[in-house]
């Protein structure tokens, strides 16, 4: 059984980073432990990640909702028998319709066993997710934070990480992708409690009217998914 976190282990985590890094103490220490953001692992939440690619949480979760208004019970197999239309009037756009449907038809034909993804180890469990078109290492790094629970992992390329990076290390740019992904290393093996911490303060001063960017728009800056 791989190790996946749970409130206990957040907080553990999220002590001793606050230890390791006088900034993340600070997030803890105003804003109190971050949400554990724990997703159902299934088809359903890989669809709702889809959704979430280089759009609003807002957007994608009123899309997400109407998806679930129309498809009874939530399965592969009935989401393909959606027109193309039925998805754009959800909030598909054409691009996320195709992913969508691959998506779907991998887990029918076997060729995605999502079930067992949790057996695996991190890598390898992104590894069988990107072998889908449309899932790219974004994609496949929230479902193994989130839906998986793994402890370690860091969603390179996403934009609200990078602007909480900035803010609360005073920067006067916001740090690259790579750069980013550089300083999560110093937050091993609790990267996915770092990056929730981060979440948590960006969401936390989107609500005190922060002007710089609009409230609970976490974004994917990446060129793949």
């Amino acid at each position: 059984m791989k190790q996946r976190l749970n409130h206990l282990t957040l907080l553990k985590g999220v002590r001793e980073l606050a230890r390791r890094d006088e900034d993340l103490a600070r997030i803890a220490s105003k804003y109190g432990p971050p949400p554990l953001w724990e997703r159902e692992p299934g088809f359903h939440t890989l669809l709702h990640i889809i959704l979430e690619q280089q759009v609003s949480l807002a957007s994608a979760k009123a899309a997400y909702n109407r998806l679930e208004e129309t498809v009874h019970p939530f399965t592969p197999q009935n989401f393909l028998m959606l027109t193309d239309e039925q998805l754009k009037h959800i909030g598909f756009s054409r691009q996320k319709t195709r992913y969508s449907r691959e998506l779907a038809q991998a887990i029918i034909h076997g060729s995605l066993d999502v079930s067992g993804l949790g057996k695996l180890e991190d890598e390898d469990a992104k590894k069988q997710l990107m072998k889908i078109k449309g899932i790219g290492a974004w994609t496949a790094d929230i479902y193994v934070l989130m839906a998986l629970g793994r402890p370690n992992i860091w969603p390179k390329g996403d934009l609200a990480l990078e602007v909480a990076i900035q803010q609360v290390k005073g920067w006067e740019r916001r740090p690259t992708p790579e750069e980013a992904k550089k300083m999560s290393d110093e937050w091993q093996p609790w990267r996915a409690v770092a990056a929730r911490l981060l979440w948590h303060f960006y969401l936390s001063e989107r609500k005190k009217g922060a002007p710089s960017i609009c409230q609970d728009k976490i974004v994917s800056r990446r060129s793949a998914h």
